[in-house]
């Protein structure tokens, strides 16, 4: 029997001694928000200058403004926001010359990909993990997506281990410490097969950056442009972790497909699609959840009603888009999974992906698959219990009927609690 887990104070957040201590630690920091102390720290991190095209600067400052004019940050929040953007930088530049010195990785294909497309918390995470757990195919572990290239010089561990391996783990284990019912609701340990997202951090780009922090100016930018660049951007960093170790056919996934499935379709032609589809509100409670716990580190108030509002939005404008794109790839080569019917039978969705994909599902990928279910039950760090009408005010048969369009297009079944 999996753990009930139940937040009750969402709101109105009761720290815990470390969680106190983190947060004053940051008060405490001196943090210079601008583009050239970014970039600067990337440089001095990495001992390279070439950030490649320039254009990324305008993406940087609007998220330095939006996010460093933010009275209800914490200073915690504003140095950890700091960190990922010096990251990001920084891996920019270690592409970058890595693009310079070796222009055959550009010559890379990336040759009939598998792209998993659905809504967050809609089992994107588990179906991913699952296909990846076949070694036949390439995936990306979370510590890789972090730090896709190693930085210049840096020796193995002294167990030989990877040094951005290590990073990764402490930067788990720090956040557990700090957000320990995050495991039960999206566990971030250094093997678990992450988003390609990742990959357009570099290039400043991406709805992920609202994951982070409220970011609505950053939302109707995104909203604004062509993100076919970006998409062709990751395709180049796929290339580049490719060339530097195979196989070379990617099992892939992101909610912010649902959105861009014209752009997915041009950059990746000969993709199979599959697409996830779940209850919209069950949905909504599950990652408004998660994002009002993970605030009580980032901010100085939580106004649970404007999270609701924004990520019902949001989930509303993917929904919106899949429905008026779903066509755009052809039924030879995309498939539509239901919630309901994937919980019950996780290994009879994997056999239709497969027979849509062309590909065999063999004695040993069914083991390899089977060992990672064995290993990752579910609920294995807890089972979430959601109060929408309690936490946030809102009542889920009234915001279901927002997203009738939906349930008219797809047999989804409707959760209840």
């Amino acid at each position: 029997m999996s753990t009930a887990i139940r937040i009750h104070d969402l709101a109105h957040p009761e720290l815990t001694d470390i969680q106190r201590a983190a947060i004053a630690y940051g008060e405490q920091q001196q943090i210079d928000f601008s583009e050239e102390a970014v970039l600067a720290a990337a440089r001095e991190r990495t001992g390279l200058a070439d950030f490649g095209p320039e254009d990324f600067r305008e993406r940087l400052q609007l998220l330095l403004d939006e996010w460093g004019h933010d009275p209800d940050m914490t200073g915690s929040q504003r140095a950890n926001l700091f960190g990922y953007l010096v990251r990001y930088a920084s891996n920019r530049l270690l592409i970058q010359d890595q693009w310079q010195r070796h222009p055959e990785i550009l010559e890379q294909e990336i040759r009939q990909p598998i792209i998993v497309a659905g809504l967050p918390r809609s089992g994107t995470t588990h179906l991913l993990n699952l296909l990846a757990a076949d070694t036949r195919f390439r995936s990306l572990p979370l510590w890789e997506s972090y730090e896709p290239v190693p930085l210049p010089g840096e020796p193995p561990l002294p167990d030989g281990g990877d040094p951005r391996y290590l990073r990764c783990e402490q930067a788990w284990e720090g956040m557990q410490q700090v957000t320990p019912l995050l495991a039960a609701m999206h566990p971030m340990h250094p093997d678990h097969i992450h988003e390609e997202l990742e990959l357009m951090g570099p290039d400043f780009a991406s709805y992920n950056f609202e994951w982070l922090a409220p970011s609505p100016r950053w939302r109707d930018h995104y909203y604004q442009h062509d993100q076919t660049p970006h998409y062709q951007y990751m395709r180049d960093v796929l290339k580049l972790l490719q060339w530097r170790q195979g196989p070379d056919r990617w099992v892939l996934k992101c909610p912010q497909h649902l959105e861009q499935l014209p752009v997915l379709q041009a950059v990746f032609p000969d993709a199979t699609c599959v697409i996830t589809h779940r209850d919209p509100v069950a949905v909504i409670q599950s990652a408004v959840t998660m994002v009002a716990y993970g605030y009580r580190m980032g901010r100085k108030r939580i106004d649970t009603r404007a999270v609701v509002e924004y990520w019902s939005d949001r989930v509303e404008h993917l929904l919106r888009a899949c429905v008026q794109d779903r066509q755009r790839f052809p039924p030879e080569q995309s498939i539509d999974i239901l919630f309901h019917e994937f919980m019950a039978d996780d290994m009879a969705t994997v056999a239709k992906i497969y027979e849509t994909a062309g590909v065999e599902l063999t004695v040993t990928a069914r083991a390899q698959m089977q060992a990672f279910i064995d290993a990752h039950p579910r609920g294995k760090e807890g089972k979430m219990v959601y109060d929408l009408k309690g936490d946030f005010g809102v009542d889920p048969a009234a915001l279901r009927e927002r997203f009738s369009f939906y349930f008219e297009q797809f047999p989804v079944r409707a959760e209840q609690g």
